[in-house]
């Protein structure tokens, strides 16, 4: 069956429609954003704007088969990481 979006440019979405594009809250996904644990975004001027394949590559990072599957990748939650952000670690001092 033939893709029926072939040939249209990516849509792009803000962030309130892609928090319910994800099922999470604005705020959650700014969260995201800002600890570098989410999924990626582009800036057109002073928006904040997500490719819908970008939320479906980052939402496809956490899939699992199983509770015991280990495939290395996860999706983090929205918090500080150190091993993420070493700017961050001296700050939780």
């Amino acid at each position: 069956m033939p893709d029926p979006n072939a040939g249209l440019p990516p849509r792009y979405l803000r962030t309130p429609e892609a928090a319910r594009f994800l099922g999470l809250s604005g705020r959650t996904l700014e969260k995201h954003r800002t600890y570098g644990t989410g999924p990626k975004y582009s800036k057109i001027g002073g928006r904040v704007v997500y490719a819908v394949e970008d939320l479906q590559a980052w939402v496809s990072r956490g899939e699992k088969n199983s509770t015991s599957d280990d495939t290395g990748d996860t999706v983090l939650p929205a918090k500080r990481h150190a091993a993420i952000s070493p700017a961050y670690s001296d700050k939780r001092r």
